[in-house]
C-alpha cells in the first residue's frame, strides 16, 4: 500500500496532471448526466422508443466516427488547443439546448444534432487527452494516472444518472445547463496546464491524413503485442457487455422492482471505483503480463453462479467483483502499451485501438438478445461464460502479452537503464 499511496501523492503534486484530471472529472460528470437525460427527453418529445435510440446512436456515431481523425489531429497540432476547442464547442452546443428549453422550442431534430456534434467533440478530445497524459506524467506513474482516470469515469457513471434525473425532474433543460458549465470549467482548467502539449516535430513534407491514419494502423498490425491486445479488447468488450445485457434483461423478465435492478448498476459502479483506487497496488505486485491474463479469466468463475441464481444480489455481487479487478488489468497493460508507442504516434495508435475495439460494442445487445431468446436465461449465461473463456485464451496463448514483465522491469528496459533492485 505504501507504493500505492506514494504514487497518488506524487501525482497530486503533478500540477499539470491534477488540473487536467479535475477539469475532466467535472466534465465527465456533466456528460454522464446528459447521456442519461438524452433518451428521456427524446421519448418525452416524441413518445417513441425509436427516437430515444436514435439520439443515443447519434452520439455514439459521432464519437466513434471521429476517433481516427482525432488521432491525426492529436499527432499534428497543439493538444491543449484541440481540447479547449472541443470543450468550448461542447459548452456552446449544450447551451443551445438550454436556450431552446427556456424559450420552449426544444425539438427532436435539435437534440439529434447536438448529440451527434458532441459525439464528434468527444472523439476529437479523447486522443488529445491521452496524448497529453503521456506528456505530463512520467512513465513510472502512467499506470497510477490511468487508474485515476478510470476512477473518474466510474464516479461519473455512478453519480451521473441520479443527478441527471434529479435535475431533469426540476426542469428538463437543467441537466444540459450543468453540462454546459462543466465544459466551460474544463476549458478554464485546460488553460492552466503549463507543459508544452505540442506534438513531436515532423521532418519533411506532411503525409495526407489518410496516410497518417494508415501509419498508426500499420504500427499496430506489425507488432504481435498490439495485434493481440486489440483482438482481445474488442472481443472482451463484446462478451462482457453482452453479459451485462443478459444479466439485466433476466432480472427485468423475472419481474424484479426497478429499484432492485438499479442496485446492480450501483454495485458495479462501486466495484469499479474501489478497483481503480486499488489498481496501482495490484499493478505493483504482479508482472504486467500475468496480471493481464488473470484479469482476462476473472469474469469466467463469476458467471458460473449466475447460471443457477437469477436475483439482484447474485448479479450485483458478480459484477462488483468483476469490476473490482478490471481497472488494474486495464491500467497496467494500457500503461505499458502507451509507453511502448513512439510519441509521434501516440494519438493515432490510441485512437485506432479505441476505434477498432469500440466498433463491436453495438453488437453486444444483439448477441445477448439472440442468446437469451434462443437458449433461455441459464443456458445463455453458460454460453457467455464459455465465450468469455475462449476470449481469455487470446492473451493467455500470446507470449507477446503473457511475457510482459513487472512494471519496474519494463520501465527500466524502455528507459535503457539497468533493471532496478527490488527493495
Amino acid at each position: 500500500m505504501v507504493r500505492n499511496m506514494t504514487g497518488y501523492r506524487t501525482l497530486a503534486r503533478n500540477h499539470d496532471f491534477t488540473v487536467l484530471w479535475i477539469g475532466e472529472t467535472v466534465s465527465a460528470l456533466g456528460s454522464s448526466m446528459s447521456m442519461f437525460v438524452f433518451p428521456l427527453l427524446a421519448y418525452g418529445l416524441t413518445h417513441s422508443a425509436l427516437a430515444a435510440a436514435v439520439v443515443e446512436a447519434a452520439h455514439l456515431l459521432g464519437m466513434v466516427g471521429f476517433l481516427l481523425p482525432g488521432g491525426v489531429l492529436a499527432d499534428r497540432h497543439d493538444r491543449r488547443r484541440i481540447m479547449r476547442t472541443a470543450s468550448v464547442a461542447g459548452a456552446v452546443l449544450y447551451g443551445s439546448l438550454v436556450a431552446a428549453g427556456i424559450l420552449g422550442h426544444l425539438t427532436i431534430s435539435h437534440l439529434v444534432v447536438v448529440a451527434f456534434l458532441t459525439g464528434i467533440c468527444a472523439g476529437v478530445f479523447g486522443p488529445a487527452e491521452r496524448s497529453s497524459v503521456r506528456t505530463v506524467v512520467p512513465t513510472e506513474h502512467l499506470s497510477t494516472a490511468l487508474s485515476q482516470n478510470q476512477a473518474r469515469q466510474h464516479v461519473a457513471e455512478l453519480l451521473g444518472g441520479p443527478l441527471g434525473g434529479l435535475l431533469y425532474g426540476v426542469t428538463r433543460w437543467l441537466p444540459f445547463a450543468a453540462d454546459a458549465i462543466s465544459f466551460a470549467f474544463s476549458w478554464v482548467m485546460l488553460g492552466r496546464i503549463h507543459a508544452d502539449l505540442s506534438p513531436a516535430p515532423h521532418e519533411g513534407a506532411r503525409p495526407s491524413p489518410g496516410e497518417d491514419i494508415a501509419e498508426g494502423v500499420r504500427f499496430i498490425a506489425g507488432r504481435p503485442f498490439f495485434r493481440t491486445l486489440l483482438a482481445w479488447s474488442a472481443m472482451a468488450n463484446l462478451t462482457i457487455n453482452a453479459v451485462f445485457f443478459v444479466a439485466i434483461m433476466r432480472l427485468v423478465k423475472a419481474g424484479f422492482h426497478p429499484a432492485e435492478i438499479g442496485f446492480v448498476s450501483t454495485a458495479a459502479g462501486i466495484g469499479g471505483i474501489l478497483g481503480a483506487i486499488a489498481a496501482p497496488t495490484i499493478i505493483d505486485r504482479l508482472a504486467t503480463g500475468r496480471l493481464t491474463v488473470l484479469i482476462a479469466w476473472s469474469f469466467v468463475p463469476l458467471l458460473v453462479p449466475l447460471v443457477f441464481w437469477n436475483n439482484p444480489v447474485a448479479v450485483g455481487a458478480a459484477l462488483f467483483a468483476g469490476l473490482l479487478l478490471n481497472p488494474a488489468g486495464n491500467a497496467g497493460i494500457s500503461a505499458y502499451s502507451m509507453a511502448l508507442t513512439p510519441d509521434p504516434l501516440v494519438g493515432r495508435v490510441t485512437s485506432a485501438t479505441q476505434f477498432l475495439s469500440m466498433s463491436v460494442m453495438p453488437l453486444a445487445p444483439v448477441v445477448g438478445g439472440l442468446l437469451l431468446s434462443g437458449l433461455g436465461g441459464p443456458t445463455a449465461v453458460a454460453a457467455l461464460a464459455i465465450l468469455t473463456a475462449a476470449v481469455a485464451l487470446l492473451p493467455t496463448l500470446a507470449r507477446s502479452v503473457r511475457a510482459v514483465p513487472h512494471p519496474r522491469v519494463w520501465q527500466a528496459e524502455l528507459a535503457g537503464q539497468p533493471e532496478p533492485v527490488a527493495a
